[in-house]
């Protein structure tokens, strides 16, 4: 997996006139997101981008005419890499900036398509183009909760990083289910919490859990709950209650987050409050909570429960 390059947005190219200067050609279907296979974007529509709510950034890369039918996974060439280039000014994380159309680029342009409020194809088609163009950054959920802070959108499956105050990161997620499941006689809901959480413990690599592999999990609850990579990140809600990244961020990511950050998770019915700018220091002295015993080996501490939470999990 490759590392993202965050690209500093320079001289300022307006976006209106990027827009004026499109070639609109017919779009293509809608094609499947990676390893879910197309079953995981079946059924989806194109709506128009929604109006925005902030102001148009400025970047410094020109959008080429975008070719006849748009693109997507296996294109290449100087319009992939402009794409990609876009993205990563705009925050969004298509790994490489390299010419080639591979799954975090379709997983960047995910992200985008739902900042937009359009279908997330993960295909760049006219409306993608505009959007990459017309389309603002998502306001902060929570803009007091802190200079460095981590959002998560349930309601459109979007994670936000600020660091030192400003937005560095869109990136498409998938959350929690909603479903019910059982393993090995214990059960629990696949409900990722809203609320205000803090990182309390990672694990670095993969981890197998009672549920599934996770990569790199970086954890916000007591019981098991975390932000890991994992293969399958589909345009829907499909985790036991983790917010699952795309593998390529997920190598980043934790380098980028330390154990107190906010962590700010909404479902538009939850009424999420700022924490304290400064964690409260565990009673052992230490500056980093203890994961509880046995929980980060998939196992519940002392005397297991008959229901089990939702975060022994992928």
């Amino acid at each position: 997996m490759r590392r993202r390059r965050i690209v500093a947005a320079g001289a300022a190219v307006l976006a209106t006139a990027v827009v004026a200067g499109l070639a609109i050609g017919p779009g293509q279907a809608a094609e499947g997101g990676g390893e879910d296979g197309p079953d995981a974007l079946s059924g989806v529509t194109q709506s128009a981008p929604a109006e925005p709510t902030t102001q148009p950034v400025v970047t410094s890369t020109t959008l080429p005419t975008l070719p006849q039918g748009g693109l997507g996974s296996g294109d290449s060439g100087a319009e992939v890499e402009a794409l990609e280039r876009r993205l990563s000014e705009r925050h969004y994380d298509p790994g490489e900036v390299d010419g080639e159309y591979d799954q975090a680029t379709a997983f960047a342009v995910m992200a985008l398509e739902k900042v937009a409020g359009m279908a997330p194809t993960g295909r760049a088609d006219p409306l993608v183009w505009a959007a990459l163009a017309g389309t603002p950054d998502p306001a902060p959920l929570l803009p007091d909760g802190g200079a460095r802070r981590v959002e998560i959108d349930k309601t459109r499956q979007l994670l936000l990083l600020y660091e030192d105050g400003d937005l560095t990161l869109i990136s498409h997620v998938s959350t929690g289910s909603g479903d019910r499941y059982c393993d090995e006689g214990r059960c629990g809901s696949a409900v990722t919490p809203a609320g205000a959480h803090r990182f309390m413990w990672r694990v670095n690599g993969w981890r197998q859990s009672r549920l599934g592999r996770l990569f790199n999990p970086v954890y916000f609850t007591g019981y098991g709950i975390a932000i890991h990579g994992f293969p399958s990140v589909p345009a829907y809600p499909a985790s036991h209650g983790c917010v699952r990244l795309p593998m390529h961020t997920a190598e980043w990511f934790p380098s980028r987050v330390e154990e107190g950050d906010p962590v700010y998770v909404f479902d538009g019915k939850t009424d999420v409050q700022p924490l304290d700018p400064d964690p409260v220091t565990p009673t052992d002295g230490t500056t980093t909570p203890a994961a509880p015993g046995g929980w980060l080996d998939g196992e519940p501490p002392l005397t297991p429960p008959t229901t089990l939470p939702p975060g022994l999990l992928a």
